[in-house]
């Protein structure tokens, strides 16, 4: 399908969408660029009134949009899909700039985009028969919310705003999306291009600091919140919105253990291993965050995870020799910094790295460190950043027992040439999501969740679509004469 140039301008022009129409605000705030940190464009910054203002937009194109048949709402998607297709090189290089993540990267997100939006296009919620004989027919159906408040980080903004808003919209809900704050140029140029698909109130933006999240949470006109974020920050949502007892789901923070079964080829998984531990500089919520590995094999795996690191470029996203950006942030730079400072107090034992970068932005050498103590912070801590402890085991039983002590359980991995015995370990593991001899691979198909504090709830695949619902059951009894 082949989408016209409608009009979206993507220059330095960001704006946040309220009914289908800009909504002008007073006052702007600017993001950074964190390879030099010079200042970005401005970016709006939405008032209570704002948000009063978006919700009963949002309620009024609910009232129409729920009503749309399910074959119209997936064809207004698919559409979307295809426009941002055809808008992939702008949103990436908006992308890069905003947050720091490499060109490439950047253009990955992008690709994943249409990939959810006809994957969750191609789910259906039918209605199903519970109970059927002569007297009556039992029926359970599932029915729209309402305004859903989808709450994205920094971290892959667009990835995670398209993961909430599909299966809102195709499910006839209607949604307002916060960006972070520290990275909201991509997702107002998203809902901004949306605007061309879907009725005015249907996909609305609103732009702001830290005061946005809690006036959206405790909104009583907000049926669901959808966040995605760290586990403090869930837990405040939460807290937020049980006053108005509204819906909510939590993808938060992770712990990602990777257990490394000695019947594997060194180098090949080693490389594998690394390119996932550093991906995105560690900033991702599912990427490996501890790497347990069999003590007959650990010399050689750290050997060759270290030889991997050696080929890593440090420097601008947007420059296509560099294999890795710089850090999103202060806030993790500062944190990193810490780790550093830890580990010489700790005299933890450096494998590779253990610099800050000289630079004017937030650069940081990756960085592994040795066997450090299972109770040690570096252990027990979500780092998300580019720095890894590495870890040996030789019983079984003990490693998925330290891999369980995480309060956290989004994700793990199991690698080994024993497929069968990968399975068996899997199923040991307490976490949302398992692989065996792969990490971070998802699929609109497929149920994604934590387990324990790494979220409440669950996105994507039926069970995701119907988050997103009310079950509703009807008793059709036949009229007694």
């Amino acid at each position: 399908m082949s989408i016209e140039k409608v009009g979206v301008d993507f220059k330095d022009n960001f704006v946040q969408i309220v009914n289908g129409k800009v909504a002008p605000t007073q006052l702007f705030r600017h993001g950074l660029n964190p390879v030099d940190k010079s200042l970005l464009t401005r970016v709006p910054m939405a008032t209570e009134q704002d948000v009063d203002d978006a919700v009963t937009a949002g309620k009024l194109a609910f009232n129409t949009w729920s009503r749309v048949p399910d074959s119209d709402r997936k064809r207004a998607v698919l559409a979307f899909a295809a426009a941002i297709e055809e808008y992939s090189t702008e949103l990436a290089q908006i992308l890069t700039k905003e947050h720091g993540k490499t060109i490439a990267e950047a253009h990955h997100e992008v690709e994943l985009l249409p990939l959810f939006l006809r994957g969750h296009a191609k789910i259906s919620l039918h209605e199903e028969i519970v109970e059927e004989n002569e007297r009556r027919t039992v029926v359970t159906r599932y029915v729209p919310l309402g305004v859903v408040a989808g709450i994205v980080p920094w971290s892959f903004s667009l990835f995670l705003a398209i993961g909430k808003l599909a299966p809102a919209l195709l499910t006839g809900n209607v949604i307002i999306l916060k960006p972070s704050p520290f990275a909201p140029y991509s997702c107002l140029k998203l809902v901004e291009l949306a605007q061309q698909f879907f009725p005015p109130g249907v996909v609305q933006s609103l732009s702001g600091d830290d005061n946005l999240g809690p006036w959206l949470t405790s909104h009583p006109g907000v049926n669901k919140i959808s966040f995605t974020g760290s586990v403090a920050t869930g837990k405040k949502v939460m807290q937020s919105a049980s006053t108005n007892l509204t819906r909510v789901t939590l993808e938060l923070g992770g712990n990602d253990a990777a257990i490394i079964l000695p019947n594997i080829d060194v180098k090949s998984v080693a490389a594998k291993v690394t390119a996932n531990a550093f991906m995105n500089m560690g900033q991702v919520c599912i990427s490996i965050k501890r790497i347990y590995v069999h003590e007959d094999i650990y010399d050689d795996f750290r050997d060759a995870m270290v030889q991997n690191l050696a080929h890593f470029t440090i420097g601008d996203g947007s420059l296509e020799t560099s294999t890795h950006g710089p850090l999103q942030n202060s806030k993790q730079y500062e944190r990193m910094k810490t780790y550093l400072d830890c580990s010489k107090v700790e005299d933890w034992k450096v494998a590779a790295g253990s610099r800050i970068e000289p630079s004017l932005g937030y650069f940081i050498k990756p960085m592994i460190i040795e066997k450090p103590a299972d109770d040690s912070w570096i252990v027990v801590e979500e780092q998300y950043g580019p720095i890894i402890p590495l870890l040996s085991w030789k019983d079984e039983r003990d490693v998925i027992t330290r891999a369980n002590t995480s309060v956290m359980g989004l994700g793990a991995s199991i690698w080994t040439n024993d497929i069968k015995k990968g399975n068996e370990l899997a199923r040991e593991i307490q976490a949302g999501s398992v692989w065996v001899n792969e990490h971070t691979i998802l699929s609109p198909m497929a149920t994604f969740g934590g387990h324990k504090q790494s979220g409440i709830g669950s996105e994507w695949g039926a069970a995701g679509m119907k988050s997103y619902c009310n079950a509703q059951t009807l008793f059709l009894a036949q009229c007694s004469s």
